[in-house]
């Protein structure tokens, strides 16, 4: 019984997806012109900006992006990090008024956390205007959600012995946090952020899709133009960033945790 509803389950998938193995191999002509223009990279607006509509080059626009990534991680890590103190269920636990306020944070980074930032991206866009600055509020006001909830979830998993140390040598609610939960939280909330900037750099080019800025307004202008030999130059100039970022990154939280 458990075979046949999974049969039918991925048999009712395959249609509703439209997936068509002939399409895919009968029409790989259609797609071989944009595979050479990828591996036939153009890099002639690496540095030399290209003209209007874009006014802008790819190490600009990069430059732009991971800056948008840096502030949106910065700034949403700064606002997540007291919130994440009210929305720690092991900290907020003693009263109707702190339980209350635990799940008004918490269902503020639930909700928050799960709209996606390039619809965010649209608000802010129609709010501030088409541009970097759009993109940066979308990306931090995610970013506070996703890390709010991450760094809440780290605070209710401590080891509670030095909570408990404090608490009979009649601490106070702050100098627990303080002497007790701090040292143990630290180096993860840092390994968090740093992981949260790389997912901002590759959310960034995503979100300029809707007027967010950042090295995907070029990515899509010359994919609109059926540019593929710029699309090719900026994808590995993206990928190359990336790398970067993550080989550094994963060094840094090495030595962290």
């Amino acid at each position: 019984t458990t075979f046949l509803l999974l049969a039918l389950t991925m048999t009712l998938a395959w249609h509703i997806t439209e997936i068509s193995l002939e399409a895919l191999f009968t029409e790989a002509h259609k797609a071989a012109r944009v595979w050479r223009g990828l591996f036939s990279p153009n890099f002639e607006n690496l540095l030399l900006d290209y003209p209007k509509p874009i006014n802008d080059s790819i190490l600009g626009s990069l430059i732009e992006t991971l800056f948008m990534a840096l502030l949106a991680t910065t700034f949403g890590a700064l606002i997540a990090f007291p919130f994440s103190f009210l929305g720690a269920r092991n900290i907020m636990q003693g009263s109707k008024i702190r339980m209350a306020i635990f799940w008004i944070v918490r269902s503020f980074f639930n909700a928050f956390r799960s709209i996606e930032s390039i619809l965010w991206a649209m608000i802010f866009a129609i709010w501030v205007g088409w541009g970097p600055f759009a993109g940066t509020l979308a990306l931090m006001l995610h970013t506070i959600a996703a890390l709010g909830k991450l760094y809440s979830e780290q605070a209710e998993h401590i080891d509670h012995g030095p909570v408990e140390a404090v608490q009979s040598a009649g601490g106070s609610r702050i100098q627990m946090i303080r002497h007790a939960i701090m040292p143990q939280i630290i180096p993860p909330y840092l390994a968090f952020t740093l992981y949260r900037w790389e997912i901002n750099v590759r959310m960034a080019t995503v979100i300029s899709l809707v007027g967010g800025g950042g090295i995907g307004r070029l990515l899509f202008y010359f994919k609109r133009e059926l540019d593929w030999a710029r699309v090719g130059a900026i994808v590995i100039c993206i990928a190359v960033i990336v790398w970067i970022l993550d080989y550094v990154s994963g060094r840094v939280r090495e030595r962290i945790v």
